[in-house]
């Protein structure tokens, strides 16, 4: 009796938890999908796992198998019916999921297990589940028929004996139908913690009707929406770069928003870690192949790599409170495939005469393997560089037009103008053979991205990185495959 009720807790609690993995992965905005899992495989199954998520077929399948696999285990679990079947589905599962990733060859972010995870806890679970029997739905019914003929004949014995029957069947019935409220907790709960998914949707959706005089409705450009990926590429040392690419500041929670203090924090809020995942699966089909941002962004880039199988590039700009050199190592560590050294630190130090140290932390870059570049808010920057012979692999600089209305030049530079004079800036970069990343081009996003594209481009900018949201990356894919796609009046060669 005692192991019955044991049994019965256990049954519920895996099922609450395979219940609420395979919920959870089914409401995901833009779909789940387990490509990253099987793409970071390494033990001896790895070839297969690889395949399937190189297969788009057969990774829908496994995707589909996954989510509504967890999902129909946990409900038979909580419920109790098919429990042995569900039990042994279960254990298959995680049988998969170990060897796909064996904690003795990659570390869960729950922790470090050696030989025994989760999984293998769970898969003892299910093996209990499977040979010992609990209060369930199934094994009630399963056992009508054979209680109903011990009920006939005690009820035989006790009219020749005239003693009263007793009947434990009530009390059995109560326990296997115990799970009814477990099942009504977990969907309070989940929908309490998740219902925001389902809002998020329609919030994604055209509104069916305007009710208020001053509510506009939002239409969401979506991937359905791209009329084709970026296809104009170019070269900075071994890196393939699209000539679009995104900037990190959004995501990072830097809005530039000037004297709209909330909104770091609501950029922050908005950028949870799927939203980011999200935006990066968009660039990349998109067309889009990097990010250009701070190495403190090197944590959910690294988990977008491991979990989600994207291979967008990391290119860092070494900001860090001790100094670039301090940036750099943290961008090593975070896998970046590039580094520069960030616009306002080379500002700085050139103002300072400190041109040994930009030249130490490029030649600290280079040693490591990867292409070094100097980034620069001023122009003067950039010549000082020149002229002290200190050449990067590609330049970052400042591009944008200064007629827009709140560029007023007698403000803060930092979060007003960051290129104070770009005509100037276009013909001296003209004359400079390395690649130019043209960054701040719509001024933080003072500009239109259809005057400030086709600018940076008729400025000789070879790329352009911009910040965007998740629901702007189809627009301004459409917008710069239009633009390179035309004639652009460019008087610098591509350098790129």
């Amino acid at each position: 009796m005692k192991k019955a009720y044991a049994v019965t807790v256990l049954r519920m609690l895996v099922g609450w938890h395979f219940l609420y993995e395979g919920l959870f992965k089914l409401v995901q905005p833009g779909g789940w999908s387990a490509e990253g899992y099987l793409r970071t495989s390494q033990w001896f199954a790895a070839p297969v796992f690889h395949a399937i998520a190189a297969t788009p077929w057969l990774l829908k399948t496994v995707d589909l198998m996954n989510m509504w696999g967890l999902t129909l285990i946990g409900l038979a679990l909580i419920i109790g019916v098919l429990v042995r079947p569900a039990a042994v589905a279960g254990l298959t599962l995680l049988l998969f999921y170990y060897v796909a990733q064996p904690p003795f060859l990659s570390p869960s972010a729950d922790g470090h297990f050696l030989w025994f995870d989760r999984n293998v806890v769970e898969a003892a679970a299910m093996l209990a589940l499977m040979l010992v029997p609990s209060y369930s739905l199934s094994s009630y019914l399963a056992a009508l028929p054979r209680k109903a003929f011990k009920r006939k004949l005690a009820k035989e014995k006790a009219d020749q004996e005239q003693t009263p029957v007793a009947s434990p069947e009530r009390r059995e019935l109560l326990l296997s139908l115990s799970s009814l409220p477990v099942l009504g907790v977990f969907a309070y709960a989940f929908f309490r913690k998740h219902g925001p998914v389902w809002e998020r949707k329609n919030l994604e959706a055209k509104a069916d009707a305007v009710t208020s005089a001053t509510v506009k409705s939002f239409e969401f450009s979506d991937i359905k929406d791209l009329k084709k990926p970026l296809d104009k590429y170019g070269q900075i040392g071994n890196l393939k770069l699209s000539r679009m690419f995104l900037g990190g500041n959004l995501i990072g929670g830097w809005a530039h928003a000037r004297d709209l203090i909330y909104v770091d924090k609501l950029v922050k809020a908005y950028h949870s870690d799927w939203r980011v995942f999200r935006t990066f699966h968009m660039a990349e089909q998109c067309g889009m192949n990097a990010i250009l941002c701070n190495p403190q962004l090197g944590r959910v880039i690294n988990d977008y790599w491991k979990n989600e199988g994207g291979k967008i590039q990391f290119i860092s700009d070494c900001g860090h409170k001790d100094g670039p050199m301090e940036g750099i190592r943290r961008s090593l560590e975070g896998g970046a495939h590039s580094c520069y050294i960030q616009g306002e630190i080379s500002d700085r130090y050139v103002r300072d005469g400190k041109f040994k140290e930009l030249e130490e932390s490029l030649a600290f870059i280079r040693k490591q393997g990867l292409p070094a570049g100097l980034g620069a808010h001023r122009l003067e920057t950039v010549k000082g560089c020149v002229e002290h012979g200190i050449i990067p692999d590609y330049w970052v600089k400042t591009i944008h037009r200064t007629d827009y209305w709140s560029a007023r030049p007698e403000g803060p530079r930092h979060d007003n103008i960051w290129c104070e004079n770009p005509e100037e800036a276009a013909a001296f970069m003209e004359k400079l053979e390395q690649p130019w990343i043209g960054f701040k081009v719509l001024a933080a996003g003072a500009i239109q991205p259809q005057v400030g594209f086709p600018f940076a481009f008729k400025s000789g900018a070879d790329f352009i990185c911009v910040g965007m949201y998740d629901f702007q990356l189809v627009d301004n894919v459409n917008l710069v495959n239009t633009v390179l796609d035309g004639k652009i009046d460019r008087k610098r060669p591509w350098r790129a």
